[in-house]
C-alpha cells in the first residue's frame, strides 16, 4: 500500500472541493478519490488533464502529487524500458523498447523527448529522418502514442504535425478525413481483436482531436467534434466490453459533451441508445427505459434503424419491468415496422442494425419476458457465425446458452457455453465471460454433469 498523498489532499482542499464535491465534477465515485488520496490506486490516464484543471494546478505538478505515495512495487525500476524507438523490420514500424540511458548516451538523444514527454509516432525510420525538423519536434511534443497512428506516413505525418502546431492554420479537411479512416479501422477490427488492442490507439486518436480542436476555427472544430463523439462512444463501447462501467459512462457522457458541441442531435440520440444498453448491463431497466423514451421523443431527427433499435430497447425494458406478453409484443411490432421501412442507408450510424440484429434482440427480449423455449428457436433458426464477428457471435452464444439453461437443457446450454468461452477468450471480451457465469449460475442444479463441470471450470481457469 502507498503513503497517503497529503499533497493531494491539500490540494483539493485549496481548490475548495470536497471528496464528494470532486467526485461528481470529474465525475468518478468517491471511493475513487479516496483512492487516489490514500496512495492506493492513481488515476487513469484519460482523467488526470481534467483532474488537474479542478485542482487548478498544472498537469505536471499532478504528476508530482500523485508520485508521493506511488506503492514501491508500482515503481519503474532503473533501467527499464521506458523509450519507444519507431524502427522498421521487413517493411513495417515497430516500437523497440530501450532504456534512457543507452539512448542518453548516443545521437538517438536528439530526436527521443525527455522524461515524462511521449514516444515518438509509428513513421519508419526512413521516414522520420526525411521529416522537416519542425514536423518532428512538433511530433514529439504533443505526444502522439507510438501505437495511435499505425498508417502515417512522410505526407500524412508532416500535415498532422503541423495541425498539431497551428490548428487554426494548418487544420483541413485531409486531417479530420484521417481521423476518420483511423478510427473507422479500429472499429472494423474491434470485433476480431478486441478492446486490449483497439483501445490504446483509440484513446490516442481521442487525445490528439481533443488537443487539435481546442485552438481550431470554429468550422474546423465542428467536425473534429463531430469525429471525436463517435470516437469517444466507440471508447465507451471498449470499455463496457471490458466490464469497466464507470470509464465506459465517462467516454459516454464525453461523447455527449462533443456531440452538443457540435450541434449533432443525431449523434446526441445514438449516445443516449447506448448509454440505454449500459443500463441493461448493469440491470437497471427502469432507467433502461426512460433513456429509451428519450430517444425516441427527443428532439432530433433519427435513422428508422436506430428508432427500431430504441423500440427493441423500449420492449425489452418493459418485459424486465413485467409487463404482459402482448404489451411486448406490440413494441416489438413498432421496431419491425421501423426496420422495415428504413431505407439502405439513411445514416451510417444506424448502419450496423438490421434484421439478424433484431432477431437477436428479440429473442432477449423473449427471455426477460420469461419465455427462454421461444428465445431459443429464434436463435437456432437465425444465429450463424458467418453473420457475426467472432466477438459477437460468442457474445449472443452465451445469450442463448442462458436461454437452454433456462429452458431445462443443461448439456446443450454447456456445450454451447463452451463455444461462446472459447470465443470469449479469443477476443478478451470481459462482457460475455459475465454473461457466462450467470449460465452456470442457472446450471447449478446440474453441477454435477460433465459439460457443466467443464464449462465452470474453464471460466475459473
Amino acid at each position: 500500500m502507498g503513503e497517503r498523498r497529503e499533497g493531494l489532499v491539500r490540494a483539493r482542499k485549496a481548490a475548495n472541493l470536497t471528496q464528494e464535491k470532486l467526485a461528481a465534477l470529474l465525475p468518478a465515485d468517491e471511493k475513487s478519490i479516496r483512492a487516489w488520496e490514500s496512495g492506493r490506486s492513481e488515476p487513469r490516464p484519460h482523467r488526470r488533464d481534467r483532474l488537474a484543471r479542478l485542482l487548478r494546478i498544472s498537469p505536471a505538478r499532478l504528476e508530482e502529487l500523485l508520485r508521493e505515495g506511488t506503492p514501491a512495487d508500482l515503481r519503474r525500476p532503473p533501467g527499464a524500458p521506458s523509450v519507444l524507438l519507431p524502427v522498421v523490420v521487413d517493411g513495417r514500424p515497430v516500437a523497440l523498447p530501450l532504456d534512457r540511458a543507452t539512448v542518453a548516451a548516443s545521437v538517438l538523444a536528439r530526436l527521443v523527448p525527455a522524461p515524462g514527454d511521449a514516444a515518438p509516432p509509428a513513421v519508419p525510420t526512413t521516414e522520420w529522418d526525411a521529416m522537416s525538423p519542425l514536423s518532428r519536434r512538433s511530433l514529439l511534443k504533443n505526444g502522439l502514442p507510438v501505437a495511435a497512428l499505425p498508417a502515417l506516413g512522410i505526407g500524412s505525418a508532416e500535415h498532422v504535425a503541423r495541425a498539431l502546431e497551428n490548428p487554426r492554420r494548418y487544420m483541413d479537411k485531409t486531417v479530420t478525413h484521417y481521423f476518420r479512416r483511423q478510427l473507422d479501422q479500429y472499429k472494423y477490427e474491434d470485433g476480431e481483436r478486441g478492446p486490449a488492442k483497439t483501445l490504446p490507439m483509440t484513446l490516442g486518436v481521442l487525445d490528439i482531436i481533443d488537443r487539435i480542436a481546442r485552438d481550431a476555427a470554429p468550422e474546423d472544430q465542428r467536425d473534429l467534434l463531430r469525429i471525436g463523439s463517435e470516437g469517444a462512444e466507440f471508447a465507451g463501447w471498449l470499455y463496457r466490453d471490458r466490464r469497466q462501467m464507470e470509464d465506459s459512462l465517462y467516454w459516454h457522457d464525453r461523447a455527449m459533451e462533443w456531440a452538443q458541441a457540435a450541434g449533432d442531435g443525431t449523434m446526441q440520440g445514438y449516445i443516449l441508445l447506448k448509454k440505454a444498453q449500459v443500463a441493461y448491463d448493469e440491470r437497471d431497466p427502469r432507467r433502461m427505459l426512460i433513456l429509451t423514451r428519450a430517444v425516441r421523443n427527443g428532439p432530433w431527427s433519427l435513422p428508422r434503424r436506430l428508432q427500431a433499435e430504441a423500440a427493441q430497447q423500449e420492449a425489452r425494458a418493459e418485459a424486465m419491468l413485467g409487463a404482459s406478453a402482448d404489451q411486448v409484443n406490440r413494441t416489438l411490432d413498432v421496431a419491425w415496422k421501423l426496420l422495415d421501412d428504413a431505407g439502405p442507408a439513411e445514416s451510417p450510424l444506424g448502419a450496423h442494425f438490421n434484421a439478424t440484429l433484431l432477431n437477436m434482440q428479440t429473442a432477449i427480449c423473449y427471455t426477460e419476458a420469461g419465455e427462454p423455449r421461444r428465445s431459443v428457436e429464434l436463435y437456432e433458426k437465425t444465429l450463424k457465425e458467418t453473420q457475426f464477428s467472432r466477438r459477437d457471435y460468442g457474445f449472443f452464444l452465451s445469450l442463448m446458452a442462458n436461454s437452454l439453461a433456462l429452458s431445462g437443457e443443461p448439456d446443450q446450454a454447456a456445450k454451447t457455453g463452451l463455444i461462446s468461452a472459447q470465443r470469449a477468450a479469443e477476443t478478451n471480451s470481459r462482457r460475455t465471460k459475465e454473461e457466462l457465469r450467470r449460465v452456470v449460475e442457472v446450471l447449478k442444479p446440474w453441477h454435477n454433469r460433465p459439460d457443466v463441470r467443464e464449462l465452470r471450470e474453464v471460466l475459473n481457469g
